[in-house]
């Protein structure tokens, strides 16, 4: 069997504003904080000497190699980025950054922000802009139906609140 994997697609670079401020004090907690901490970590269990079968020195080096890699990702990720941070000039339809209430055919009522890749939090109903109900709500209105296909069959929604309230300063709705 081949350990080949084809690449995955890049997420899409759009953030927005809370987004790239928490990649940013991600990276910056990583270089500035735990990197340093971890290298003195590794300097002091190296003094001990035979490296080789030198626990300390082991785990930290693997932890330097794990911050650094997560620390070139953040940079790359972040360089480029689109930060949204203004409304889209129509708000009466779905666009990145909206807070979307849909019904389910039951009469069940949930409610999703559509945000980046970086930012995906399903706790916090934060759902990717490359996520498939996300695709079939973009330019959608008030009183639309949308139809999504899952893995146990197709789920049909409607459309009954649209909101920017995070992008719009002093907003309430």
């Amino acid at each position: 069997m081949s350990r080949y994997r084809p690449p995955q697609p890049r997420g899409s670079k759009y953030i927005t504003q809370s987004g790239w401020q928490k990649l940013k004090d991600e990276l910056d907690h990583l270089w500035r904080v735990l990197r340093p901490q971890v290298t003195q970590a590794v300097s002091e269990a190296a003094a001990q000497g035979d490296r080789s079968e030198n626990a300390e020195y082991i785990y930290g080096k693997k932890q330097l190699r794990e911050i650094d890699s997560r620390v070139r990702f953040l940079r790359q990720r972040l360089d480029g980025m689109v930060i949204v941070n203004q409304p889209p000039s129509d708000l009466s339809r779905i666009y990145f950054g909206a807070w979307v209430t849909l019904e389910d055919e039951e009469g069940h009522e949930m409610q999703y922000r559509i945000v980046g890749p970086d930012e995906l939090d399903p706790s916090k109903n934060l759902i990717s802009m490359d996520a498939p109900l996300a695709k079939v709500l973009f330019k959608k209105a008030v009183d639309d139906e949308v139809t999504i296909e899952l893995a146990n069959g197709r789920k049909t929604y409607l459309v009954t609140a649209i909101s920017y309230r995070d992008l719009i300063p002093n907003a309430s709705n």
